[in-house]
């Protein structure tokens, strides 16, 4: 490859991950005014002479500034408002936040998009793709990736909390029944519930009664659960109890009826996953287990036979 060519190439990748990072930090700055009034706020807000920041915290804000600001105007508004939904329904996770979220598409799409023009540039010197070609392809391919990437581990990090809150709604929701019927009011069998369990539905469960104590309507909070979930299930008992408390139908009897019909789900799905494993093991046992046996069974033959062949 001529060296010249490719110190050209190498400067151009470099120039625009520096452009991207400089339009990004112009965009993502406030007006004079309002950036003032900010750094005013930060510099008078309780306790911030007590925690200055560091050095290199100062040195590198003005960058995650510039990541936050380059995620936020290339993702559209309609993912943004996926994102705060996927979100909510992982758990809103310690230090996970749209600015991160942004933050990381950013560096996500200068970092992945650089590397990617540089594994394009390899595979063209080594002559099995064309230079250009496979340079322009690996950055659209590494920024694409950059992009895509936080979508994917909150979407997966979402179904993962939502199979666990399926899996836990049937004994919560017997404890619920039992406590109801009982004599503890609706409210108490909730806190009863949120407090002797563990787990997604808990946490869920403790914000709704807290939405209820700061004067939320029951129904409210109830619909308010349901909405943050995809459990179908959950959604189920949550809109039956609202419509029992609307209509003057006593819970106890909706609760025994929808823990009876949860018992009845889960035995079938789990009849489902077991259906499924013989599909699931078919693979493992033709590409690996049936190999083997073959090598055992018929080696000794082929190597007796070729043995036979050379005398």
């Amino acid at each position: 490859m001529d060296p010249l060519l490719a110190a050209g190439l190498g400067a151009f990748f470099l120039a625009l991950a520096v452009a991207s990072l400089t339009v990004a930090f112009g965009a993502s700055r406030r007006p004079g005014v309002a950036q003032a009034l900010v750094d005013i706020d930060r510099v008078y807000a309780p306790g911030a002479q007590a925690g200055a920041p560091l050095l290199g915290d100062r040195a590198l804000r003005p960058v995650v500034r510039a990541l936050t600001g380059l995620g936020r105007r290339l993702t559209p508004k309609s993912a943004a408002a996926w994102m705060h939904k996927g979100l909510d329904l992982a758990g809103n996770p310690a230090g996970w936040s749209p600015e991160r979220i942004f933050e990381m598409q950013g560096l996500g799409f200068v970092t992945l998009g650089f590397l990617g023009g540089l594994a394009g540039l390899v595979l063209g010197a080594m002559g099995v793709v064309g230079l250009v070609p496979g340079a322009v392809v690996g950055v659209l391919a590494g920024a694409l990736i950059g992009l895509l990437l936080p979508y994917v581990v909150v979407f997966d990090l979402g179904q993962r909390r939502q199979q666990k809150v399926r899996d836990l709604l049937p004994d919560a929701l017997d404890m619920l029944t039992l406590s109801v019927e009982a004599g503890l009011n609706f409210d108490a069998a909730l806190a009863h519930v949120a407090t002797g369990t563990r787990g997604p539905l808990s946490r869920e469960i403790s914000r709704a009664l807290h939405e209820m104590q700061m004067g939320k309507q029951r129904s409210e909070a109830l619909r308010a659960l349901a909405d943050r979930t995809t459990v179908r299930e959950l959604r189920t008992v949550a809109i039956a109890v609202v419509q029992a408390t609307e209509l003057g139908v006593p819970i106890s009897s909706v609760l025994r009826e929808q823990a009876n019909e949860m018992r009845v789900r889960r035995r079938q799905r789990a009849e489902e996953q077991a259906r499924k494993v013989p599909v699931k093991v078919l693979f493992p046992l033709i590409f690996c287990l049936f190999p083997a046996l073959f090598i055992v069974v018929i080696g000794p033959g082929i190597l007796r036979i070729m043995d036979t062949l050379v005398r």
